[in-house]
């Protein structure tokens, strides 16, 4: 079955019921912004009847159902109309046109450097009627007093401010074009020798405008309000896409709750602010509306899926666990209000979980789209996520998630499974979640984690300092010194002078098996010397006056070898320290992972011996 009609509709038409409030606008709409130009180039092209695009309208009443408004500058008394229809597509256009041609003030639109300007447009009938290509030269736009003015607006050069004025110099208001009865009986009376001029310009214009037909696609009431919203922004690629929570929030204003003040907060309502409520929590900082949604999202449909198995009901009758935008898009008000306070507090939860696993920083933060399943999982567990068993589960997905690289991209089906099979691991289900049985770290990727972009990079820096690393030069813990804000940073063990000097190639000594967090003040010290050097340099400060079992007992908080630096062996520490490094990964992953059997690949160990000769 078709979900939309084409047709065409006579423009004025279309324009009267815009005024009568019969066709409005979406709340998800955004303003208008056409400027002078655009709205003079409309006019001419109706004048001269050209095609100016198709307009889409979706008929109300169905699934979709949205907060409406009326098109800009259209007055109503007391409450607008119900809509019959709403403006998909073809809202910059409707509204100059409505504007120019079926109001009666000024139009409100910007001049060329986007200045807010108040226009009257007029159309030169001597000038309209020399032919086709003297239009855009007939259209004249003057200021709010009708007058044109010149010499820095001392002089006035043409002064249409009554009608009287308009009649004897055959200027024509815009406003009058689809109804020029008052504007003739002017005429008649201050201009009759005019009249027969005017005819022909009525002939030959304002029929245009009067007899244009507009193609207009409708789309039925039928239409889901995912396929409306799709429509939608497919249609209007030049704007900014829509995110799903403005167009949630236009559908919740529909039954009267504002989701913006929810989220936002506002002063006026004496509404406080979500977010903000949220964002007191540091590793919270980067959480967006639409990441509270996907988790409302998910346990709304973990709740329906669990109704309908215990209801017996048929697989294709049972709900899926979804975080997907359609899901979003169909999330109830009332599951929304029964859900937010316990999705909020189940992001708390998440914050202390990964402060517990070390994370301390946003920046450190490996994925955000983790996020949410992570928050709605807890927000069911509440505090039982400290019970050891359940954080060890907890802290096994977490991690496969992160070194498996699996939280990146597209990640909509992943959410959603890993939200029901992780409660159900958890609970004593014996399959493991998807996540845990796809995660796979290969030794190699060692090898190339450059990035600190990256989720497996910055998911090892936080491994290593979870393991205790101690600054090289302040001796204190690296996660005291974050807190006590020391300025910090990843910085390369063996220095890149250093290793560029001796010929190692720079994808392996910028690779994250020679990085580990220090102060700056500890990276200053190394400069570019050689690791046997600085080590002395760094034991001998008199701040500092260490004996070597001390400054090793540092390097192995950061799982580095300390005899490989004293020997300056970069072959042998990073193979040492990728060991280490992959053992850290096994741990946290539950899972086995081979090590490569030699130093480096084939090109790097080939590369090492001839620095090494």
């Amino acid at each position: 079955m078709s979900t939309f009609d084409s047709t065409k509709r006579l423009l004025p038409d279309i324009l009267g019921d815009i005024v009568k409030g019969k066709v409005q606008l979406p709340d998800f709409q955004r303003g208008w912004v056409w400027d002078d130009e655009h709205v003079r180039g409309l006019l001419v092209s109706i004048a001269r009847s050209f095609p100016v695009g198709a307009v889409m309208l979706l008929e109300t009443g169905g699934e979709a159902r949205f907060q409406v408004r009326p098109v800009e500058n259209v007055p109503f008394f007391g409450l607008p109309p119900e809509a019959e229809s709403l403006i998909l597509d073809g809202q910059q256009r409707l509204t100059s046109l409505t504007q120019v041609l079926a109001l009666k003030g000024t139009v409100k639109t910007r001049d060329n450097k986007g200045k807010p300007i108040e226009r009257y447009y007029y159309l030169h009938i001597l000038t309209a009627l020399e032919g086709p290509d003297r239009l855009d030269d007939a259209l004249l736009a003057v200021e709010p007093d009708r007058k044109q003015k010149a010499n820095f607006g001392r002089d006035v050069v043409l002064d249409l401010s009554s009608r009287e004025l308009e009649c004897r110099q055959l200027y024509f208001p815009c406003s009058e074009i689809l109804n020029s009865d008052s504007w003739e009986e002017s005429l008649q009376e201050h201009a009759p020798e005019c009249f027969g001029q005017y005819m022909r310009f009525r002939k030959e214009i304002l029929t245009a405008f009067r007899s244009y037909q507009l193609p207009l696609i409708e789309l039925k009431k039928e239409t889901s309000k995912e396929a409306v919203c799709l429509v939608f922004e497919k249609v209007n690629t030049g704007g900014v896409p829509l995110s799903v929570f403005e167009l949630i929030t236009a559908s919740y204003a529909a039954d009267g709750y504002n989701l913006r003040d929810d989220w936002f907060g506002s002063n006026l309502r004496n509404v406080p602010s979500r977010q903000r409520r949220l964002f007191r929590e540091p590793l919270l900082a980067g959480v967006e509306a639409t990441d509270f949604l996907q988790a409302v999202t998910l346990l709304y449909t973990l709740e329906r899926r669990r109704e309908d198995i215990a209801a017996g009901r048929k697989d294709k009758q049972i709900t899926p666990v979804s975080a997907k935008r359609s899901a979003i898009l169909s999330l109830p008000l009332a599951a929304y209000r029964d859900w937010a306070e316990q999705v909020e507090k189940g992001f708390m939860l998440a914050a202390k979980f990964l402060r517990k696993e070390c994370l301390t920083n946003p920046r450190d933060l490996p994925y955000r789209t983790q996020l949410a399943p992570l928050a709605a999982v807890l927000a069911l567990l509440g505090e039982r996520w400290l019970e050891p068993r359940i954080h060890t589960k907890l802290a096994r997905w977490y991690w496969c998630g992160v070194l498996g690289e699996l939280y990146g991209g597209a990640v909509e089906t992943r959410i959603a499974n890993d939200v029901e099979e992780l409660l159900s691991w958890i609970e004593g289900g014996a399959d493991e979640p998807r996540t845990i049985a796809d995660a796979a770290f290969q030794p190699d990727r060692l090898d190339r984690l450059t990035s600190r972009l990256s989720a497996a990079y910055k998911g090892i820096n936080v491994l290593v300092l979870r393991e205790g690393a101690r600054d090289f030069f302040w001796k204190a813990n690296i996660k005291e010194l974050d807190a006590e804000e020391v300025a910090l940073d990843i910085h390369h063990i063996f220095p890149r002078d250093w290793c560029e000097k001796q010929g190692i190639r720079r994808k392996q000594y910028d690779a994250i098996i020679n990085k580990t967090p220090i102060s700056y003040k500890a990276n200053r010290m190394i400069g570019g010397a050689a690791p046997s050097l600085y080590l002395k340099r760094l034991q001998q400060h008199q701040q500092v006056q260490l004996v070597d079992t001390a400054m090793d007992d540092i390097l192995a908080s950061h799982c580095i070898p300390a005899q490989t630096l004293r020997n300056d062996d970069f072959n042998e520490f990073y193979h040492m320290r990728k060991q280490a490094l992959l053992n850290l990964i096994e741990q946290v992953m539950g899972k086995r992972v081979i090590a490569d059997s030699e130093p480096a690949s084939s090109d790097e160990s080939s590369e090492g011996q001839e620095w090494r000769s």
